[in-house]
Formats: C-alpha cells, sequence, structure tokens
C-alpha cells in the first residue's frame, strides 16, 4: 500500500515534466525551425534516450518533424530555407571543427572558391593565415572575414547576385560570373546531404549557382556536419562523383560512414 501511494505520484510528476518539457522543444522547434539533440540533451538535463522518445511522441502527435540528430518544424519541407541566424548557433563546435580540418588541405598561393553557408563561414577564419591566397565567394558576410583582416598578399572577389534567405547570392549574374574562372578548391556546405540524392538545397537559384561553382573547380570539398544527413531539399546540386572530400564531426553514424566510404570520396571526420 505504501509503495502503491508513494509510486503514484511520482508518475504523475513525471508525466508533467515530460508535458513541461515537450512543450518547451516544440515552442523552440516551431521558433527556430530546426533543432539538434545534442541542444536538447544540454538544455533539459536529461538522457539522449529520454529526448528521443520525446521526439518520437511529438513526430507521432504531428507537432514537430524527427529528423536524423534533431527535429524541424512541421512546415519546414523540402522548399523551406532557414535563415543565416537560425543556422549560425546549431552545431556550432563541430562546424568549427570541421572548419579548421578542411583549412588545413589550403596551401599558399592558391584561388579557392567558397560557398554561403554557416559552415563556410567558420572556414573562412581558418583561412585567414594563408599566404597569397585568392577567395572568390558568393557570400557578403564571408567577404566581410578576409576584408575585416586585409592584407596585401590575398585577393577577394565577391560574387554579386539575388540574396537568399541563407544570404547567399545566387541567380544568373552570379552563375554568369563563376563560367570564366577556374579555381584550385571549392568548399561547400549543403541544406541536405544524402546517400541516394547527393547535395540538395530549397533554393534553385543557389542549385544553379553552386552548379557554375563546381564546373569552375578542380577539387570540390564538402563541409557538413552530422545533422545534415538524410535531409533533402528541392533541388539537388551535386552528386557524389562531383566530389572529392568529405569533412565531417564524429557524430555520424557508423552506416552512414560506410555509405560516404562507398561513393569513391575521402571521408574526413573532423577530432
Amino acid at each position: 500500500m505504501n509503495t502503491s501511494e508513494s509510486t503514484e505520484p511520482a508518475r504523475g510528476r513525471g508525466g508533467q515534466l515530460a508535458a513541461q518539457r515537450q512543450a518547451t522543444i516544440v515552442a523552440e522547434v516551431n521558433s527556430r525551425g530546426a533543432i539538434t539533440v545534442a541542444e536538447l540533451v544540454e538544455r533539459f538535463g536529461v538522457s539522449d534516450m529520454t529526448i528521443r522518445r520525446d521526439l518520437d511522441a511529438l513526430d507521432s502527435s504531428g507537432l514537430l518533424h524527427k529528423v536524423h540528430g534533431g527535429a524541424t518544424s512541421v512546415g519546414l519541407r523540402s522548399a523551406h530555407e532557414p535563415g543565416f541566424d537560425a543556422k549560425l548557433t546549431q552545431e556550432s563546435t563541430a562546424k568549427h571543427a570541421i572548419a579548421q580540418a578542411a583549412a588545413s588541405r589550403v596551401r599558399p598561393d592558391s584561388a579557392v572558391g567558397i560557398g554561403a553557408g554557416t559552415t563556410t563561414y567558420a572556414l573562412a577564419r581558418h583561412l585567414l593565415r594563408i599566404e597569397n591566397l585568392t577567395v572568390v565567394t558568393n557570400s557578403a558576410r564571408i567577404a566581410d572575414v578576409f576584408h575585416s583582416n586585409s592584407r596585401s598578399d590575398r585577393t577577394v572577389v565577391l560574387i554579386g547576385g539575388i540574396r537568399t534567405p541563407s544570404d547567399a547570392l545566387v541567380g544568373p549574374i552570379a552563375t554568369a560570373a563563376l563560367q570564366s574562372l577556374h579555381l584550385d578548391m571549392l568548399f561547400l556546405g549543403a541544406h541536405g546531404v544524402d546517400a541516394e540524392h547527393g547535395l540538395s538545397t530549397p533554393n534553385l537559384m543557389e542549385a544553379e549557382t553552386n552548379r557554375a561553382f563546381i564546373a569552375a573547380s578542380r577539387q570540390v570539398v564538402l563541409v557538413a556536419d552530422h545533422t545534415k544527413w538524410g535531409t533533402i531539399g528541392l533541388s539537388t546540386f551535386a552528386g557524389w562523383n562531383d566530389i572529392n572530400i568529405i569533412v565531417t564531426d564524429p557524430g555520424l553514424p557508423p552506416p552512414t560512414r560506410k555509405a560516404m566510404h562507398r561513393t569513391g570520396c575521402e571521408l574526413v571526420i573532423a577530432p
């Protein structure tokens, strides 16, 4: 009798806490568009398994969309494009590790292309020390990183175009400008990465501009944290035969690593 009396209130309290936590998760996802399991574990101080159970329940209820490594708003589908600032704080530690590992591939006297994105934005800061560097980018934010640390042996070319919610400059003007260039290396992020569908974006014009970037480059490096895997945007802009190197973080599951090895690309796990 005593056991029954003490257990039942605990269950009630646990249920209330779970309901409060899940309500907060839904509010956060709707506000930001997406959130990761790691962020939720840190915020609530509960186990990874607890958060995944919460996401399962909320996904079943139609309140959010569970994806690999986290969750997105139910309105976040293949044509939805999150803003730059919304993505900037997500997986920031992983992005900086990826950026550092990718930057180590760049040598002095190189012409480097850098696509728009928050991981490539982190990469730009790690490239400031490279001597005699020519940078071509379609991101005003990335160009500003180099301009704020100006040096005489660096040339920065900002490709113009129509601005997307993720702060990329895209469209016919950007695409035409890239067609006459020859780059040693290109660093690209992606909205979505999938073993079958390759690299994708919600923006059709950005897809076209990224294809022009790839066509102008001798070597293409994908920089993307593990949460991008399994997401498919509206338009594929690169297949695995277009990519030479993949740089990601240790959160990428073993089965996905095997799938990436089968693409023939070099897979780099940033420490």
